[in-house]
């Protein structure tokens, strides 16, 4: 497996909050989106003082569930409890808000789903001392009386002094929830253990399985019990053995233990922590000390350290004169022109309602939540291997037909534009599954299913595109990609989601005709998806789908 270039340019880590985004929440001063998951978003905010913290609001849909909310304050009165130091601590928290809302420790590094992404697998010796980390991590949750239950790359942070775990537990609250249905999927299939995926209770060595396919996948780039829809990797973690086909065989005999399909087969923490220390890769020392990561994952975590600074705070719940009433700061993200995600929107409409914002031509978007998903589902991040996307500038092929949009959607009103539609490119591997089908949601309770390419009910898709709050929605294991212009080809997608992810998709970057697109976990499946028409509300929402399948 091929990795970046050393010195490849990275997308920044933060993204500039549009109008919609609140500018302070619980007194502190919120300055720049991490990204979105299923249970709400999370930005980087400050205290009064001026330290950053991660802070997750949930989304409206479990903000007015009672259950969700006991729960929620259940869970986060538990996780208060942890101190670690390979956790990311729960330093405040909103449970009575009309909002809840949760802080957490700014842990400045990349998550491990996405560093995976852009280097491909890590050394041995590095996969033996986040395994050291993780599991010491796993000792402070559990002897706090929590299991995390959704242990996987993406909720593993990397500081230059070693791994920080996150969302230890806090899901738990939305998986008891009747509404899951809204969109959420609690859990990772790909990280699941057997007992977890037949709906028994979680214990420690729940975790402990998770912890197994996590050091599997970072040290071979694929997941252990392979991609694909969610009932087939359930089915394997429970029934077959895992593949270890790509992992270095020093880590095979830890892995094989840590995968046993019976719980009490499974060694506990201490154990883990006690073979990284004896192995011959990390010579009975256990230090994250200089050189521990490779340089380019070193270069990462440098660029997260660079924070922007806070917005002006606001004089008498208003921003200051200088400065548009709804509108994000000019200076909020210090970057280039080409790195911001929206400009300022323009004026409000004579019906009261914000004109939609004209994205700036050749905005390039900004990383997902590189930071952390530090509660709820993780941000999206995808296991690509690399190798696809090597000088796929080069491969642009002879385009495909594609069959007239289908019946299936759930509206036939005429897009209120010219439309063109996008043409598909083949790339060696993958072929077109079905091309320019268009499609209406008519309201947040629909989903557009991107395997068959309907429109079906919410929590009824194993992969799909969702939209809630004037913003479309993916999988925590999916990625996306926002084209800078019009039309997006499939080696353009490809390319995009290793080195331009999109942290969010909201309806105001996504005006009709602007095309985004979203690959399943693993990158075996590609949709690209045309915006024709969005809602300012829980209104229609209509677009035309390509969707590609990788074969092998």
């Amino acid at each position: 497996m091929t990795t970046e270039p050393f010195g490849a340019p990275s997308p920044s880590a933060f993204q500039a909050l549009t109008p919609d985004d609140p500018r302070e929440i619980g007194g502190y001063r919120v300055c720049a989106r991490l990204g979105a998951g299923g249970m709400g978003r999370v930005y980087l905010a400050y205290t009064p003082g001026g330290r950053p913290v991660a802070l997750k609001v949930i989304r409206p849909e479990l903000a007015e569930d009672p259950d969700f909310r006991h729960r929620f304050a259940q869970e986060v009165a538990s996780a208060r409890r942890i101190h670690g130091l390979y956790t990311a601590q729960v330093v405040d928290a909103g449970t009575d808000a009309a909002m809840p809302w949760l802080a957490t420790a700014f842990v400045p590094g990349p998550s491990l789903q996405q560093v995976v992404q852009r280097h491909g697998p890590l050394p041995e010796r590095t996969v033996l001392l986040l395994l050291a980390g993780i599991a010491e991590a796993l000792q402070a949750i559990h002897t706090a009386g929590v299991v995390h239950r959704d242990l996987k790359p993406g909720n593993v942070l990397i500081a230059a002094d070693g791994p920080r775990v996150i969302d230890f537990g806090i899901a738990r609250a939305a998986d008891a929830s009747p509404l899951t249905g809204t969109g959420l999927r609690i859990g990772s299939p790909g990280y699941m253990a057997p007992e977890q995926a037949l709906g028994l209770a979680a214990t420690p060595a729940t975790d402990v399985f998770a912890l197994g396919a996590l050091i599997a996948s970072i040290g071979s780039g694929t997941s252990p019990f392979g991609d694909g829809p969610e009932p087939a990797a359930l089915y394997r973690a429970v029934h077959e053995e895992p593949d270890l086909s790509r992992l270095p065989p020093g880590l095979h005999e830890l892995v094989r233990l840590c995968l046993a399909k019976n719980p009490g087969d499974r060694p506990d923490t201490a154990l883990l922590i006690e073979a990284a220390r004896d192995h011959p890769a990390t010579g009975g020392e256990l230090r994250f000390a200089d050189g521990w990561l490779p340089q380019p994952v070193s270069n990462d975590i440098h660029r997260h350290s660079d924070l922007p600074t806070t917005p002006p705070p606001r004089v008498g719940g208003h921003a200051p004169a200088s400065a548009a009433a709804d509108a994000p700061t000019a200076h909020v993200l210090p970057a280039p022109a080409a790195t911001r995600l929206l400009p300022a929107p323009a004026p409000a409409a004579p019906t009261g309602r914000r004109a939609a914002a004209t994205p700036r031509r050749g905005a390039r978007t900004v990383l997902l939540t590189t930071v952390a998903l530090l509660v709820g589902a993780a941000a999206a991040f995808v296991l690509l291997d690399p190798g696809y996307l090597d000088d796929l500038d080069d491969q642009n092929a002879a385009a495909t037909g594609g069959p007239s949009p289908s019946a299936a959607a759930t509206a036939d009103s005429p897009s209120p534009i010219p439309t063109t539609p996008a043409q598909p490119t083949t790339v060696p591997g993958y072929t077109t599954a079905y091309a320019n089908l268009e499609l209406t949601s008519p309201d947040h309770q629909y989903e557009f299913d991107l395997t068959t390419g309907k429109v079906a009910a919410q929590d009824t898709a194993t992969w799909y595109l969702g939209r809630h709050s004037g913003e479309f929605y993916i999988a925590d294991d999916n990625e996306a990609h926002i084209a800078p212009a019009d039309g997006l080809t499939l080696p353009e997608c490809l390319k995009g989601i290793k080195t331009q992810p999109a942290a969010t998709l909201p309806f105001a970057t996504l005006r009709p005709s602007r095309s985004f697109c979203v690959s399943s976990q693993g990158g075996r499946d590609v949709a690209v998806v045309r915006a024709l028409t969005t809602a300012s509300d829980d209104g229609p929402v209509r677009v035309s789908i390509t969707a590609y399948h990788r074969a092998g």
